[in-house]
């Protein structure tokens, strides 16, 4: 089982750097190539770009905790929520067509 994991392309976990705005106050932020592609697809399915999507998240967690204390990891789960909805609507549709 490990092999699944050892064997994956060292380039998808390399760290990838991207300077954005977020609430109009430049900073970097320093995520894994695989969940800067998650993130993109994110984006891409609100239609907005990279950089819209997290600023958006930053603002909205903002407004309902007050403060935002690890951006970065929020960001990673944000992209585990994704993933884990897309698997299990995939999961619903093979249900649905197995029957």
């Amino acid at each position: 089982m490990c092999r699944i994991f050892a064997g994956q392309d060292p380039a998808s976990y390399e760290y990838v750097t991207q300077s954005l705005r977020l609430n109009g106050q430049c900073t970097s932020i320093r995520l894994e190539r695989a969940f800067w592609e998650t993130l993109g697809e994110i984006a891409g399915a609100e239609g907005i770009s990279i950089g819209q999507f997290i600023s958006k998240l930053h603002t909205e967690v903002l407004d309902l905790h007050g403060e935002v204390r690890n951006f970065t990891s929020l960001l990673r789960c944000a992209c585990l929520i994704h993933l884990r909805r897309d698997a299990a609507a995939q999961n619903d549709a093979t249900r649905i067509a197995a029957a």
